[in-house]
């Protein structure tokens, strides 16, 4: 399993993947398959440029993308010292091998190399249990939960905001 950066070539397989898990797991997201199965590739391949600001990662298996994490960074200077982790995803096939385990040490490595970023936060659907062990397992640890956060079909999910601290090293 490879874990990397995703590039522009990497568009469709990630468009791919993304519409897949939105079908698969609504309740999972905050976007719907609706709004995004219909966005241009040009799209895609420019959020994923290398100068666009986004982090997104991918878990490969062979050639085959089945796996996904967001990692980024607040903005604003009073909150620079946040970063998140989002769209994280898991083919159902490749579910219960450590992929997701593998993708979000990534994205945590990852954001302890981000300049100033001293919490990482997310969140994820109430209900949704071996994503939340999973995140319990690598320190994340609840802070709020927002009632009725979302509505899938017309059924109301709780969500879950976690966060953690990132390590941060001195130079040597």
């Amino acid at each position: 399993m490879l874990i990397r950066r995703l590039i522009p070539a990497d568009a469709a397989a990630f468009l791919s993947l993304r519409l897949a898990g939105l079908r698969e797991s609504p309740s999972a997201f905050g976007s719907s398959y609706e709004e995004e199965c219909d966005t241009p590739l040009s799209t895609i391949e420019a959020r994923l440029a290398a100068d666009s600001g986004r982090n997104m990662f991918g878990a490969f298996d062979g050639d085959e993308l089945v796996g996904l994490v967001a990692v980024g960074r607040e903005t604003a200077l009073k909150i620079r010292h946040k970063g998140y982790i989002r769209a994280m995803y898991v083919a159902e096939a490749y579910r219960g091998r450590g992929v997701g385990r593998r993708l979000m040490e990534h994205a945590l490595a990852f954001a302890a190399t981000m300049p100033g970023v001293q919490r990482l936060t997310l969140s994820v659907t109430a209900g949704n249990a071996a994503a939340t062990e999973l995140y319990e397992s690598l320190g994340f640890q609840e802070f709020g939960r927002e009632p009725d956060s979302m509505i899938v079909d017309g059924q109301l999910f709780d969500e879950i905001m976690m966060s953690r601290t990132i390590l941060v090293t001195s130079p040597s």
